[in-house]
């Protein structure tokens, strides 16, 4: 049991240690995200599919957007700066279907 406790300790140090602005940054985008995606079915799949996917691709844009903000691996700095780019590109072909600009 106290080896149990040790590991949680330490495991919520290292945390701690780590910027909690990115774990609170990371939070309020996930829940953006989570939230954008609860939409009213409008019965049309197509449509309904695109709406849900646009803040989804946004979350994961603004998530990359930390990795690059706070990360220092550069193969995730890379994959983050491609997240950013090719999602951003998806979430306009989608809009562009729903007929939005924005």
């Amino acid at each position: 049991m106290a080896r149990k406790s040790v590991l949680v300790f330490l495991a919520a140090a290292s945390v701690a240690a780590a910027d909690p602005d990115f774990y609170r940054l990371m939070d309020e985008a996930t829940a953006r995200m989570h939230a954008g995606m609860h939409i009213a079915p409008t019965g049309d799949v197509d449509r309904d599919f695109a709406a849900m996917m646009i803040p989804h691709h946004q979350g994961a844009i603004d998530m990359a957007v930390l990795e690059l903000r706070f990360g220092h691996d550069e193969r995730l700095r890379r994959l983050a700066q491609g997240i950013i780019v090719e999602q951003g590109q998806e979430i306009q072909v989608m809009r562009n279907i729903l007929g939005r600009s924005n």
